[in-house]
């Protein structure tokens, strides 16, 4: 009888141990976004992002080409997620890039309406009692005459920090993180992680391709990974669901 008692004791933990699932979408622009085949091998970083969780992650990569905070609202794009933003879910949201482009009139926003946006992205978020994560915008490659990295969001890489330390996001600082990843590989070798292709050397790009914004696929990878080492620093509940490789 003594033996009998103890069988549910010993089954219960195996249920206990087991995960809610949950998904992490990605809100973005194109350097966090899927490519097409066309594009190859331009990558955005939240391609290998979505691999390296276990099964209780799904990671849903609604970043676009081209997006500012005003289009991907005006688009449609946002609300595509809150759709389907569930209790218990993430969301990552990186933008700048095209928020900045002033002679782009279509995508430019406004330093005031930046921080405007992002205020939005996180009480919707936290409305659907999710977690919203902010991001400064990716670094682009660029040196000095002295081989050291230059500074590419001075403006919006602050408002994004200002939001997240007002209303107590997380913020992961992929600009500074992608500057001093940069600045590691040198000027030269700096070019062996963005879409520089000599004439020939690919078929989507006959002519060759200088491309200091967008990633290879080594360089979309490596900055996954530094995405991943803040999350285990600052996300420790969501850092418990990266796969742990032997």
């Amino acid at each position: 009888m003594g033996k009998l008692k103890l069988l549910p004791l010993l089954i219960l933990p195996a249920f206990a141990v087991q995960k809610k699932k949950i998904t992490i979408y990605l809100a973005g622009d194109s350097t966090m976004s899927v490519k097409e085949v066309k594009a190859y091998p331009e990558t955005g970083w939240g391609m290998p992002f979505a691999y390296f969780w276990d099964s209780s992650v799904t990671v849903v990569n609604k970043a676009r080409n081209g997006r500012s905070t005003k289009t991907f609202i005006s688009e449609g794009h946002w609300q595509a997620i809150l759709a389907s933003l569930r209790e218990g879910d993430y969301v990552f949201i990186q933008f700048g890039h095209n928020d900045e482009s002033v002679e782009k009139k279509d995508r430019y926003t406004p330093p005031d309406s930046f921080q405007i946006n992002l205020n939005r992205f996180v009480d919707d978020v936290r409305a659907r009692k999710a977690t919203p994560v902010l991001l400064t915008p990716v670094s682009r490659r660029r040196f000095d005459k002295t081989g050291k990295v230059q500074e590419t969001h001075k403006e919006y890489t602050p408002l994004v920090k200002k939001v997240a330390g007002a209303r107590g996001v997380v913020c992961i600082d992929l600009d500074s993180l992608s500057r001093n990843l940069y600045q590691q590989f040198g000027e030269e070798q700096s070019t062996l992680l963005f879409l520089h292709l000599s004439p020939g050397e690919h078929p989507n790009y006959p002519e060759g391709k200088t491309d200091n914004t967008h990633f290879n696929e080594l360089g979309a990878r490596l900055i996954a990974q530094l995405v991943l080492r803040e999350i285990r620093q600052k996300i420790p509940e969501l850092a418990q669901r990266i796969v742990k490789r032997p």
